[in-house]
């Protein structure tokens, strides 16, 4: 997968706001090696203050713990790139606002810090619904650091689009 330009991320970020204005829902975002890309995007649509409430940027370990109130113990068993904390950011999000869903990114952008198991581009996401509806995902992303970044903001946005107003309440 190519680096999708920012043009093709706000308009994923646009589609997922129209989506969540549809079936009058919110949003908030828990990132990590994104760094808070995917709130510029959604930010970056005009009237996205109607259907996104926050984001949490936790970039270190302890601010995963300090913000959104993941456990030590995940961390210490699961680390903080694996499909476990993800959920754990995004129902920690979920806690602490009001929106409907939550989306999680947490994993390796690069060019260092990988590990045979984790590689360099592994990124764990997670998409929870408030009613406590909790899917979650890992990809292997290529490319640098941007490209890496770029493409898990994507995936993030693409895969919460058809679960907007297709899950029960």
């Amino acid at each position: 997968m190519n680096d999708p330009g920012q043009v093709a991320l706000e308009a994923l970020a646009a589609e997922v706001g129209r989506r969540l204005l549809q079936s009058g829902e919110r949003l908030t975002t828990a990132e990590s090696c994104t760094g808070g890309w995917l709130g510029q995007c959604i930010t970056a649509v005009a009237g996205s203050s109607r259907w996104f409430d926050r984001g949490f940027i936790t970039y270190s370990n302890e601010a995963k713990t300090e913000l959104l109130g993941v456990s030590g113990d995940t961390l210490a068993s699961h680390g903080a790139v694996s499909e476990t904390t993800a959920a754990a950011m995004a129902l920690g999000a979920l806690a602490r606002s009001p929106a409907d869903w939550a989306i999680a990114i947490t994993g390796i952008a690069g060019p260092d810090g990988g590990t045979t198991e984790k590689p360099v581009g592994t990124v764990c996401f997670a998409w929870v619904r408030a009613d406590a509806q909790v899917f979650t995902a890992t990809h292997h992303f290529q490319g640098d650091r941007r490209a890496v970044r770029a493409q898990s903001v994507a995936h993030a946005l693409r895969e919460l689009v058809p679960r907007v107003g297709h899950c029960s309440a």
